[in-house]
C-alpha cells in the first residue's frame, strides 16, 4: 500500500508546484511546444523523445528548485548568505537547463518552410484571434496571485 502512497505524495507535490509562477510558466509553454509540434511538425519519435523530455526535464527542475527553496525557507527564515547562495544556485540550474531547452527548441523547430505554414495557419481571423485568446489565458494563468498559504502548512 506503501507504493501506491508514493504515487498520491508525488501528485500532491506536483499540484503544490502549480502555485509557483515559473512552474506555471514553464507548464504553458510546454504546452504551446508541444502544440506547435503536433499541429506543424512531422516529428520523427526520437524528435518527439527529445522534445518530451527536454520539457521533462525543465519542470523536474523547477520542481527540486520549489523544493528546495521551501526548505531553506524553514531552516533558516532570516537572510543568511549561504541559504541565499543555495537559492540563487538552484535557481542558476533551471535558468541553465531552460537556456539549453530553448537551444534544443531551435534545432528542432527552425524550419522556414514551417514558419511560412504557420503564419499562413493564423492568417485565418478566427484562428489568430483563437490564438491570441490563448495566449492571454496562459499569461493570466501564469500570472495569476501567488497564494501565501503553501499546501500542507
Amino acid at each position: 500500500m506503501s507504493f501506491f502512497k508514493g504515487f498520491f505524495y508525488a501528485g500532491r507535490g506536483i499540484a503544490d508546484a502549480f502555485s509557483e509562477r515559473n512552474f506555471r510558466f514553464h507548464i504553458c509553454a510546454a504546452a504551446t511546444v508541444i502544440f506547435f509540434a503536433a499541429k506543424f511538425y512531422s516529428f520523427e519519435k526520437a524528435e518527439w523523445a527529445m522534445l518530451l523530455l527536454t520539457c521533462a526535464a525543465v519542470l523536474s527542475a523547477e520542481c527540486v528548485n520549489t523544493a528546495l527553496e521551501r526548505l531553506c525557507d524553514k531552516v533558516c527564515p532570516e537572510s543568511d548568505s549561504l541559504i541565499r547562495k543555495c537559492k540563487d544556485i538552484a535557481a542558476g540550474a533551471v535558468l541553465v537547463l531552460a537556456v539549453f531547452a530553448s537551444a534544443i527548441g531551435v534545432v528542432l523547430f527552425w524550419d522556414i518552410g514551417v514558419f511560412a505554414e504557420i503564419v499562413a495557419f493564423f492568417s485565418e481571423p478566427l484562428k489568430l484571434i483563437l490564438m491570441i485568446i490563448g495566449f492571454l489565458l496562459e499569461a493570466g494563468f501564469v500570472f495569476i496571485p501567488k497564494n501565501d498559504k503553501k499546501m500542507g502548512e
